[in-house]
């Protein structure tokens, strides 16, 4: 990064993450790769829709919306997770994303775009379930988390509690083909959504979660003349996993959007000089504290 670039969050393509700049930069993030930056300024909004906001307006550093309450507002005035966009004519896809054991979350996504939306959520392993109209594809949705107690969200900090200590991939595979299974034996699946039948996809690989070992800290926000620094050992959805002093901690890179950050080069030091909140080891509390 040379200057100051500002960062607008995460992305996933091709299977790999990228930080995404201001004015459509990327830098793509690879594992065993050291990843160091300083925070500069003060946060400020992203604005909405592809728009800057017109106030550059305040963000609060602990905040994964980096956007102001009208930006906000207008952001979720087309969003298709938000019921308030209904009338797109795109295909979509109904699918069941799997995080951990018992933890399995309905969902729908436009089919263009792949399995994109898995790899932004941090789904471990997912299976397509249907595809069609937007319309009959919230219509299945709604009907899968009545019928089968699936929910339509799983908080990220549940899914950070378990990454390091998941079943193997047999396992996972099997209880998202046992869901799927009863997914599609249901009653009242809508005429016009086309039924897909079971592959587990399994993304271990492009998360990087092979030998992860379990967060010791979790950064909870940046600061103006704040320091990270570490290896890229993992990422999953927006968490980057960083070996930083012999020590692994999470990034919830949402918490990065509407910052201007400086590279920290050779001998400008190192390791992490924000804000930490440290997981005790003992199992049970971790998932209490992300």
């Amino acid at each position: 990064m040379a200057g100051l670039w500002r960062c607008v969050g995460v992305r996933w393509g091709g299977g790999e993450p990228r930080l995404l700049w201001e004015e459509g930069r990327s830098s793509p993030l690879g594992y065993g790769r050291d990843l160091a930056f300083r925070v500069v300024g003060e946060r400020s909004c992203v604005g909405a829709r592809g728009n800057r906001c017109p106030v550059a307006a305040g963000v609060p550093g602990r905040s994964t919306q980096a956007r102001c309450g009208e930006c906000a507002r207008l952001d979720r005035a087309h969003s298709v997770a938000a019921d308030t966009y209904l009338d797109d004519p795109r295909t979509y896809r109904v699918y069941l994303a799997w995080f951990g054991s018992g933890m399995v979350k309905v969902g729908i996504t436009a089919e263009e775009r792949g399995s994109a939306r898995l790899l932004e959520q941090g789904a471990v392993a997912f299976g397509w379930l249907g595809r069609g109209p937007l319309m009959a594809a919230r219509r299945c949705e709604e009907l899968l988390r009545a019928a089968l107690g699936v929910p339509d969200r799983i908080p990220y900090a549940e899914k950070r509690a378990v990454r390091a200590r998941l079943p193997g991939v047999g396992e996972r595979a099997v209880e998202v083909a046992q869901l799927h299974a009863r997914a599609l034996a249901l009653a009242g699946w809508p005429e016009s959504l086309e039924r897909i039948e079971c592959q587990v996809i399994d993304h271990a690989r492009e998360f990087g979660l092979a030998g992860l070992a379990p967060a010791s800290g979790v950064i909870t926000e940046l600061v103006d003349g704040g320091v990270v620094g570490g290896r890229l050992v993992a990422a999953a959805g927006p968490d980057l996993h960083l070996e930083a002093g012999g020590a692994v901690l999470v990034l919830d890179t949402r918490l990065m959007s509407g910052w201007n950050l400086a590279a920290v080069g050779a001998g400008e030091g190192g390791g992490v000089g924000v804000p930490v909140r440290e997981v005790p080891k003992e199992e049970g509390v971790q998932d209490q504290l992300f």
